[in-house]
């Protein structure tokens, strides 16, 4: 009875970027401004994608999924951030809200990784075998392999938040961080903690390198399958679709990989910070830009879905 009426005490404080005030106050705007630009962004995407329906393909249908991930995803760890760079880090979270928010930070995040990979499945399969790509990624596939990666990640992230949150915790605790992430959390915890981080090094594992592997395989084929096109408009248009998804991976999985690929015990705190903005708040943002900018196919669909509904 006593143990569970300290779990209910138990208050995780976040640690401000700067002491300084007028500094946090501009972290504050940027952090803002940035977080809105990707709701907009990806919002924009999704409707798009939803209401024109010359985009009602298995490739738009994987962007309109990435998009409203994005939004969850980024929605997780923003509002709680904003309002501690605004109180410099006076708010605090419950022992229960740090695990709920870790839990969907990591479920999100994991699909969100997963569903990449997925990405570049579709794109391979499209390149490699126009002729029958709607043959194969059938609506019925596309639909169980978003399915999948919502379950995969889900799976993933109850098993790893019940690991860590079944360690025991001061009452009182300072995450080195703007949101409880894995390490930094974990690094508070009082008993041993080799279990948790095993079951970090496996997560990690299934969620970054094995869907990377299965990119990496895949763009070494849709390179090989470019360079055979004989013309050069087509050529041009393949390796456009494809940058942009490499960009994005490159991004999510380079940074991810800095932060979770490496032992628990080699972990840097200001550095995991510094990194995790990229993937949490500047990412979202990206890839609607990514993919808008060039992609002309929905540029045109965005043209008409505004002449359509909004310029009426």
């Amino acid at each position: 009875m006593e143990d569970e009426n300290q779990t209910r005490e138990i208050q995780f404080h976040f640690q401000p970027f700067s002491p300084i005030l007028e500094v946090q106050m501009f972290i504050y705007a940027t952090f803002l401004l940035i977080y809105i630009g990707s709701l907009i962004g990806n919002a924009t995407i999704f409707l798009t994608v939803w209401a024109e329906h010359s985009l009602h393909t298995p490739m738009y249908f994987f962007l309109a999924n990435l998009a409203v991930l994005e939004i969850f995803y980024s929605s997780t760890v923003a509002p709680l951030a904003l309002e501690n760079f605004l109180t410099m880090g006076r708010i605090p979270i419950s022992f229960t809200g740090c695990g709920t928010q870790m839990f969907f930070f990591v479920f999100l995040g994991s699909a969100d990784c997963i569903l990449l990979g997925i990405m570049a499945y579709d794109r391979f399969v499209a390149i490699r075998d126009p002729l029958s790509y709607t043959l194969i990624m059938s609506w019925q596939l596309c639909t169980q392999l978003a399915m999948g990666a919502l379950v995969m990640g889900f799976i993933l992230a109850l098993l790893l938040t019940v690991f860590i949150f079944h360690l025991p915790f001061c009452v009182y605790n300072r995450v080195t961080h703007f949101y409880c992430d894995v390490l930094p959390v974990l690094r508070l915890a009082c008993g041993d903690t080799q279990m948790p981080e095993a079951m970090i090094f496996i997560t990690s594992v299934i969620i970054l390198t094995i869907p990377f592997s299965l990119i990496s395989i895949s763009y070494i084929f849709i390179v090989a399958t470019i360079l055979k096109m004989h013309s050069a408009e087509g050529r041009h248009r393949a390796f456009s679709t494809c940058s942009s998804h490499l960009t994005v991976v490159l991004l999510q999985y380079g940074c991810c990989s800095l932060i979770y690929l490496r032992p628990s015990s080699s972990y840097n705190p200001e550095m995991g910070r510094a990194v995790s903005v990229v993937y949490t708040f500047v990412t979202p943002l990206l890839n609607p830009l990514i993919y808008s900018m060039r992609n002309k196919e929905l540029k045109d669909a965005l043209n008409k879905v505004i002449k359509r509904y909004v310029l009426i």
